[in-house]
């Protein structure tokens, strides 16, 4: 496998949905554990998990519209958003502060202005560290939003990684690598599992902005985590348009990106993945298709 950066991220731009204003960050010096779109033991992740302690802060101003304890006698049965509070903004965005300290203090409906605090970070629902569960959703559209689309990032030159590529045949036999170099003829999927280099050392592998795969020059498949939302009940993802989430998150880690036939005769795969600034890597395998 041969990782360069390639000329074709010139052209391959992020075009993120625009918004009226950035936002922050709702918990200071938090590291994230799991960000939107990431492969959660084959579900999509549809926020953004940050562990650390401190005061848990709004992301943009807006109307508090509802918070919740989690312990409230309405239901019997445990929330996974354990406490929970949403802020409704000025562009049709729903910003969820959740499992945090459930200490029973519930916010009052009001205007509140950026930067305001809404909890103390800590533990409740589905929590596995303390912190706070962030999501962004957007009510107008009726999507999941990935948050990293418009909090203020910090400084980013590091390329995303590319971890492995799989080819998966008709059969459900997952093929590595170094085992495609030289293959029957065929429909095959496009299993790649990447990363966001900015992490820190030893953190869970955060997803990248986009994937994309084309081989001999045209393009099979493109997955970007930007949205997520609900058709009938089945959730759809940013592939080729929309495509229901079980599909693309049946291999754990990875993501399967597309398929494809190929026939005899040799071909180019090239894996693209971006994150969100820009930062770009790809890997070329040539393979010979018997």
């Amino acid at each position: 496998m041969i990782f360069r950066v390639s000329l074709l991220t010139i052209i391959l731009i992020i075009a993120a949905n625009s918004v009226l204003y950035a936002m922050d960050w709702p918990l200071a010096n938090a590291e994230v554990v799991q960000n939107f779109g990431a492969n959660d033991q084959g579900t999509p992740v549809l926020g953004t998990i940050l562990k650390g302690g401190g005061v848990v802060f709004t992301t943009g101003p807006g109307e508090l519209i509802f918070s919740s304890s989690g312990k409230e006698a309405a239901s019997r049965l445990p929330s996974p958003l354990g406490a929970w509070s949403a802020v409704a903004h000025s562009d049709g965005l729903v910003s969820i502060y959740s499992r945090y300290n459930d200490d029973g203090r519930g916010g009052q409906p009001g205007y509140l202005e950026l930067g305001s605090p809404i909890a103390r970070a800590g533990v409740s629902g589905w929590s596995r560290n303390e912190g706070v569960y962030y999501i962004l959703y957007d009510r107008r559209e009726r999507r999941w939003v990935n948050a990293m689309m418009v909090i203020t990032m910090p400084p980013d030159t590091a390329e995303p990684q590319i971890l492995s590529v799989q080819l998966r045949n008709s059969a459900g036999r997952l093929l590595e690598s170094g085992q495609i170099r030289n293959i029957s003829q065929g429909r095959y999927s496009i299993v790649v599992n990447a990363a966001d280099a900015l992490q820190r050392p030893g953190s869970p592998r955060l997803p990248p902005y986009r994937i994309l795969c084309s081989v001999n020059g045209g393009e099979i498949g493109s997955l970007t985590f930007d949205t997520i939302n609900a058709k009938n009940g089945v959730l759809m993802v940013s592939r080729n348009g929309q495509t229901p989430a079980k599909r693309v998150y049946s291999d754990y880690p990875a993501y399967e990106i597309g398929e494809v036939q190929f026939n005899r005769g040799q071909a180019n795969l090239e894996i693209i993945v971006q994150d969100l600034a820009g930062n770009s890597r790809s890997a070329l395998i040539r393979i010979t298709v018997e």
